[in-house]
């Protein structure tokens, strides 16, 4: 009987709210929780006008470390995805914990607030993700190409982007 009882044991364990998720619910913000990634990181999906109150409220809560900020594509006609690694970095703590969120985006419009104000580390990482994936930082300090020419029609990440056939370099010569 004992080992019968176990599989229903494990099945609520799986069920239940993270850490960060349960503050976050505790304080009144609102968000979903996704399913953990392969190394046990809550992974909390934020919709774009909560990122900042999301962002500035774990900040305040410990995570002052942001360890990446990037973007990816789902697919052709599907959302662009905003993503940021936070850690809470500490002397007391033997391993630091961790949480991601993660915005997503319609294609056409792909817009959100910068976490720059919160976390300067995002200044380049913002200006990639916006130079590949075409995402909008809004309020970012200097949003512009960082890896293409400042004249590239396009976004070259995005699954559905068409290489052109000629690309002319400008002063190449």
């Amino acid at each position: 009987m004992a080992e019968e009882s176990k599989p229903v044991a494990e099945s609520s364990e799986l069920v239940q709210t993270g850490k960060v998720s349960g503050w976050l619910t505790e304080n009144g913000f609102d968000h979903e929780l996704m399913e953990l990634d392969h190394q046990g990181v809550e992974l909390i999906k934020v919709e774009p006008e909560f990122l900042i109150p999301i962002a500035t409220a774990l900040y305040a809560y410990g995570f002052n470390y942001l360890q990446c900020q990037g973007g990816y594509d789902i697919g052709p006609g599907q959302d662009l995805v905003s993503f940021y690694h936070l850690i809470k970095v500490s002397d007391n703590a033997e391993t630091p914990e961790e949480v991601r969120l993660k915005v997503f985006l319609p294609r056409d419009n792909p817009r959100l607030p910068s976490v720059y104000w919160i976390w300067k580390a995002a200044d380049w990482q913002e200006r990639e993700s916006y130079d590949m994936f075409g995402i909008i930082y809004e309020g970012h300090p200097n949003l512009k190409r960082l890896l293409m020419p400042e004249d590239w029609v396009g976004w070259p990440l995005r699954k559905d982007y068409i290489s052109p056939d000629f690309y002319e370099l400008q002063d190449a010569y």
